[in-house]
């Protein structure tokens, strides 16, 4: 029973860090809404700096205008034509003839509903590669995210071993001064405070580099995130959502849908659109005669587009197989990605059960060595090592944490899950 309580507050206390910040869909329960809610500030401070948000609604404009093309009357515009006929200039015999007339465009057999299916398509390709842009931001977030959090924990677990360096050295001065302890000794505790000193200012180097990181992708204007914990009631499970739901792979299968529907339209314009004329003639054969008007109603025929048009088609129904053949293979790697996180969280697990219990052996250990140096028991270089130790166990432990929650993390990005 002790043994269950004991994983489950480890799986517990690791999972609050993942839920608290990278909250999203596919997880149920309860969640830190501070928490999740500045990650979504954050996310969308990201996604309002790249250049697919910005151009998002111009291409919606644009599908939405071709999507109106498909269902107009007429491929093109009707054009109007005006002609004047006069012998005015050489013989001035009094010949005159103006015709007005309109030429309009018409549809090819099947050309409409290809035309309407192409568009319709387009469209669902501007939002899939809006989503996919989405998911792109969202892993280059969580990389920072989770980067600065190592940082300021290695920060955070830096200053505490300089604490604990500094307060060894001021009892070992103390006792140097009582004649228990040699100066070598004292030499040895100020090279350890000193060790402490670098090793802050390395983390907190570190952490300045992480910070500028965040900011790159977040944007200067928003602060890096926090480190506090929000603990669940109890550990949820992700929801795994089927391949097709994937924003990558459905990004691939929206372009291979256009490609394909333009390579079926390229097929059907074997040559250009055919035209019906309408026209109007007013027309005298000289002075004195009578005017006559005339209506001439026609059609223009083109003959086919021959190698040009095929070389269209050719080419739409080769990329269209291209980005089937890529859908596929982006549909196994996602497959094995969303696996092998899945297998680095249960791996994860284990690491911080362990890291987490050799931390408390170390912590015990820890105060039994310190009683026993302080009752001469125990010389410094003992007492110097089992600090190092701890420290090291303690800096293990709370980058096993960091660690699961990232796991967690890169398990949803695999998953095609955003940040909420």
């Amino acid at each position: 029973m002790h043994r269950q309580i004991s994983r489950r507050s480890i799986r517990v206390r690791a999972l609050g860090a993942a839920l608290f910040f990278m909250g999203g869909t596919g997880l149920a329960g309860a969640q830190g809404s501070a928490g999740t809610g500045s990650l979504r500030q954050a996310f969308d401070a990201a996604w309002a700096r790249q250049p697919e948000a910005a151009t998002l609604q111009i291409r919606r404009d644009a599908a939405a205008a071709q999507g109106r093309a498909a269902q107009a009357w007429t491929p093109e515009p009707p054009a109007l034509a005006l002609s004047q006929r006069s012998d005015r200039w050489h013989d001035n015999q009094g010949v005159r003839e103006l015709e007005a007339g309109v030429s309009v465009p018409l549809w090819l057999p099947g050309e409409r509903s290809r035309s309407g299916a192409l568009a319709d398509a387009g469209a669902r390709a501007v939002e899939s590669r809006a989503d996919a842009a989405r998911l792109r931001v969202a892993e280059a977030l969580r990389e920072t995210h989770w980067g600065w959090q190592r940082s300021a924990v290695d920060v955070a677990l830096a200053r505490d071993q300089q604490t604990a360096a500094r307060r060894l050295a001021d009892d070992v001065a103390r006792r140097l001064k009582a004649g228990d302890l040699a100066r070598a000794d004292q030499h040895q505790a100020d090279g350890a405070l000193a060790a402490a000193d670098a090793a802050l200012a390395q983390a907190m180097a570190a952490r300045t580099l992480a910070e500028q990181r965040w900011r790159a992708v977040v944007g200067p204007a928003f602060t890096a995130p926090g480190t506090d914990d929000a603990t669940p009631a109890m550990e949820p499970e992700p929801l795994a959502p089927s391949t097709d739901a994937h924003p990558a792979l459905r990004d691939l299968q929206d372009r291979a849908a256009v490609a394909d529907r333009a390579a079926a339209l390229a097929a059907l314009r074997t040559r250009a659109n055919p035209e019906l004329l309408l026209a109007t003639t007013r027309e005298r054969d000289g002075r004195g005669e009578p005017t006559l008007r005339t209506l001439t109603l026609g059609i223009r025929i083109p003959f086919g587009a021959g190698d040009r048009q095929a070389a269209v088609a050719a080419t739409a129904r080769a990329e269209a197989t291209e980005l089937d053949v890529e859908r596929a293979l982006a549909a196994e790697r996602v497959a094995g990605e969303a696996d092998a996180a899945r297998a680095q969280v249960d791996a994860a697990k284990v690491q911080l059960a362990a890291a987490e219990r050799r931390a408390q052996l170390a912590a015990e250990s820890r105060g039994f060595f310190d009683r026993s140096f302080r009752l001469g028991e125990t010389d410094l270089p003992t007492r110097l090592r089992i600090e190092a130790e701890a420290a090291e166990a303690q800096r293990q432990a709370a980058r096993s944490r960091i660690d699961l929650a990232a796991a967690i993390s890169h398990w949803r990005q695999a998953l095609g899950l955003l940040p909420e």
